[in-house]
């Protein structure tokens, strides 16, 4: 049995992005919550960050705590545009997806692009490795600032 997340209503600004990776892992894992996809011991890389961000994660609790806050910078809109592709020798699914919503503090609009590398084993989610634009970030949150 997995470790609650505690107050997901903290995460309501990422529902859009939770529900996206949902979708394209459906088939593969079936998860009443987003967090519930993943490994205890889950390690998740953003290959290109921002600065700020961890460039690795250790373990679904870790990872929670990073989204925690998110919406206190962001608000996500929607997350749309989804394909999918597996490789079931390897046990990956490689997601491309699109996000659309607002800086919190600027206002300003905010649309990007990723990437996301998932291996599988055991219906959980081993291995995340992420890719987005970076510069859609800095433009939404105003850096550097004009």
């Amino acid at each position: 049995m997995k470790t609650p997340i505690a107050d997901l209503e903290d995460f309501a600004a990422l529902d859009p992005f939770f529900h996206v990776i949902q979708e394209g892992l459906a088939g593969f894992i079936e998860a009443d919550h987003f967090f519930d996809l993943f490994a205890e011991d889950v390690v998740t890389e953003y290959i290109v960050t921002v600065p700020g961000y961890p460039p690795r994660v250790d373990g679904r609790a870790a990872l929670a705590e990073l989204y925690r806050p998110y919406g206190t910078r962001m608000t996500l809109e929607r997350c749309f545009d989804l394909a999918v592709y597996h490789d079931a020798a390897k046990g990956v699914v490689v997601l491309e997806y699109a996000s659309e919503g607002h800086a919190v503090e600027t206002g300003n609009r905010y649309s990007n692009r990723f990437i996301s590398v998932l291996t599988l084993r055991d219906g959980e989610v081993v291995h995340w490795r992420d890719y987005l634009n970076p510069l859609a970030v800095f433009d939404a949150l105003g850096w550097p600032a004009r």
